[in-house]
Formats: C-alpha cells, sequence, structure tokens
C-alpha cells in the first residue's frame, strides 16, 4: 500500500501491461481505411489545378455581387449594403478590405445627397460583362448544338430544365435560355412538363464523340493499330503519382476494353457478365469525358453534374469512379465544392484549344488578378473598414 502510494493517481489510471492478454483495454489492429474520401485526400495533388480553381471562386464572386447590385431599382449602392451580401456571395474576408484590394473592379465614391460611402463597378469591367453577353449572344449556334448533343446522351431524349440552368455558365447558355434558345427552335427543342427539355429531331446519324478526333489522329499520325486506339481515352498520368506493381498492364488491358459509346440510342444496363460491369463503367467515363468536353472551360462542379446521373444512367459513384482514372481526370477540392478537370485540355493552368466565350471570361479574370498593380486609384482607407 506505501509503495503505491508513492505514484501519482493518473498513472493509476492507466493500463498496466505486461503482454498481450494483460490489458485492461484491449488494443485490436485497424485495417487503414481505404474510402473515396481517403483516396481523395492523399491522392498526387495538381498546383496549376487548385490554383486556377481559387482564382475563379474570386471572380464567381465578383459576378455574384454584380448580378445583386444590378438586380437593385436605385442607381447607387452603398458600401454598407454591400457588406450584408458577404454571407449571400460567400465572402470571407472584410467588405472594404476586398473592395480596396480590387481598384480595377471597383470605384468607391461619395453620394452627392446621402453623403454616404457607396461603390459602383469600373467601366473596364462592365465592359467586359457586356462583351461575354454580346459573344454568347452571337455563339447561339455552337449552344444549341451543346445542347442538342447533351439531350441524345440521355437514355429518354429529355433533360431536367433546372439542371440546365444550374450549367448554363458552363454551356454558354444565356440566362434566359428558355425564351432566348428553346422556344426560338421549335423544331428542335421543345418544354415538356412540369419542368422537361425534349429533343424533337431524333438524328439518324450519331453524332461523334470529343475523344474520336483524338483516337483518329492517334490512329493516323502515331500508326498505331485499331485495335490499340478503338476504344482508349487520353491518359495523362500526374505528376507524384505513385504507380503500383500491375498497373501499367491494368492500364492497357481497360483501354482495349469496348463499351457502348456516349450517342449510342441503346440503353446500357449492368449485365454481370465477364467483363459487363467494367464495360458499364467505361460508359460512365465516355460519358462524363463528352460531358465535359462540351463546356465551354472543360470544368465542372461535381455537385452539379451529379444532376444528370439518372438521365444519363450512370449509376456509379461519381467521385469513385473520378478517382479511379486520375489520368483523365483531376479533382479540386478548392472553395465551397469539388471540381472536376478534363486533364487532357489544359496545360500550365490554360486551355489548349480556347473558345471566344473562353477568351472573355479569361479577360476578366486577368483584370481580378492584378489587384492593385499598375493603378493609381486612391480609395478612402478610412471609410471602408467596415
Amino acid at each position: 500500500m506505501l509503495v503505491l502510494l508513492r505514484f501519482p493517481f493518473a498513472f493509476l489510471n492507466e493500463s498496466i501491461s505486461f503482454g498481450h492478454f494483460n490489458c485492461y483495454i484491449q488494443k485490436r489492429w485497424k485495417k487503414p481505411v481505404n474510402s473515396a474520401q481517403t483516396r481523395l485526400e492523399n491522392r498526387a495533388r495538381d498546383l496549376q489545378f487548385d490554383k486556377l480553381v481559387r482564382q475563379i471562386k474570386k471572380l464567381k464572386l465578383i459576378l455574384r455581387l454584380h448580378e445583386l447590385m444590378s438586380q437593385r431599382r436605385a442607381s447607387h449602392t452603398s458600401v454598407q449594403l454591400v457588406s450584408r451580401w458577404s454571407n449571400v456571395v460567400g465572402l470571407n474576408v472584410g467588405v472594404g478590405s476586398f473592395i480596396q484590394k480590387h481598384p480595377r473592379i471597383f470605384e468607391v465614391y461619395t453620394h452627392p445627397v446621402k453623403r454616404n460611402l457607396c461603390c459602383r463597378y469600373s467601366q473596364e469591367m462592365l465592359g467586359l460583362i457586356a462583351e461575354e453577353a454580346m459573344v454568347i449572344r452571337e455563339s447561339e449556334m455552337a449552344a444549341v448544338q451543346r445542347l442538342k448533343k447533351l439531350l441524345m446522351m440521355s437514355r429518354t431524349g429529355r433533360l431536367n430544365a433546372h439542371a440546365l440552368w444550374l450549367v448554363r455558365t458552363e454551356f454558354g447558355l444565356p440566362d434566359d435560355f428558355r425564351a432566348s434558345i428553346i422556344n426560338k427552335y421549335p423544331e428542335t427543342f421543345r418544354l415538356v412538363l412540369p419542368d422537361s427539355v425534349e429533343l424533337v429531331d431524333q438524328d439518324d446519324s450519331l453524332p461523334a464523340a470529343e475523344v474520336e478526333k483524338w483516337r483518329e489522329s492517334e490512329y493516323k499520325e502515331k500508326w498505331l493499330s485499331e485495335y490499340e486506339t478503338r476504344y482508349a481515352f487520353p491518359i495523362q498520368i500526374p505528376t507524384g503519382f505513385k504507380i503500383e506493381k500491375g498497373y501499367r498492364e491494368k492500364l492497357k488491358t481497360w483501354q482495349r476494353l469496348p463499351y457502348l459509346k456516349p450517342y449510342n440510342p441503346s440503353e446500357a444496363n449492368c449485365i454481370r457478365t465477364s467483363g459487363g460491369i467494367e464495360r458499364f463503367e467505361k460508359r460512365a467515363v465516355g460519358i462524363l469525358h463528352e460531358f465535359l468536353s462540351l463546356t465551354v472551360d472543360n470544368m465542372v462542379d461535381i455537385e452539379r453534374l451529379s444532376h444528370f446521373r439518372r438521365d444519363f444512367n450512370m449509376t456509379a459513384n461519381l467521385r469513385e469512379l473520378l478517382l479511379k482514372h486520375p489520368g483523365i481526370f483531376y479533382i479540386s477540392t478548392k472553395g465551397n465544392s469539388l471540381t472536376v478537370f478534363l486533364r487532357e485540355k489544359y496545360a500550365k493552368g490554360c486551355l489548349l484549344e480556347p473558345n471566344p466565350v473562353y477568351l472573355v471570361r479569361r479577360k476578366m479574370l486577368d483584370l481580378v488578378l492584378l489587384q492593385c498593380r499598375f493603378t493609381n486609384k486612391e480609395q478612402p482607407l478610412e471609410e471602408l473598414n467596415l
């Protein structure tokens, strides 16, 4: 008893172990968890894609503020009112410091009557916003073709109108695409109750997927056999990716695996035969590849992509499927949601084959990234500290 009193009480609460079976609490060996979340955290990261997502997030925040300001009836917007919109647009810093960092985007002035501090968008930024709207109107036929291909990939020839509205920016559709595109082309599209868009003319000739162009060039330029390129996808192994034993052999077998192509009118069923599940998953990869190829920036939020799972008959877990093919897709976790990129379309954070809509948005992004550089505009710092 005297010996026990010499030890602290904290030591008495711990388990005294003299062997594997003489513990108060048995510690068991736990197998490491191998889930989509752990693979997402431990994957090889691409810093250029992550940096681009952070930049685009800031641009989207600025455009969201412009949308809120343009909806007001008053001709002016006070800085105090903008500060109330911080939670709405997802602004994590003070409004005053945010406006100070972007003098090329915002102009601060004192209202001549109310004498309160107000802000407005610069003429340079307003000119780019107007240019984007003009380019979208001029690219109407390209948007019609994108929408038509999306409907042809659907198993029923229909898509939810709200899901299309969510991805209108990614596909270069105007905000009023129901009136400006769907109602304008009744021979191609029509609205079906309760809220769906249906393809009217079902073409007998199926369009070629975007990956077919790459396969044709691989077949002609590199003299590869048709057996090697007929069902293959462009693979770019990311830097830092750990290639395990047997990975290249499995990838080569998967590249040769036949699958039902995105624009095939036949319904794809998951037949549990030899290679049936693998072919079904490869069809889902083909649909995701074509979906991203049709977007303006070749990128989309996974949350918005999930709205098309049922229409495209993709029962597989999207995040699991995207992580399974890191040489084709890249998932960025920066921002409030997951963003998936098509690797082959980018190089050093820029699109290899830019389109007019992308070029205008790139101008806006470059203007946002300039911040306070190359400007002599002075902001009333004391009054902006909200």
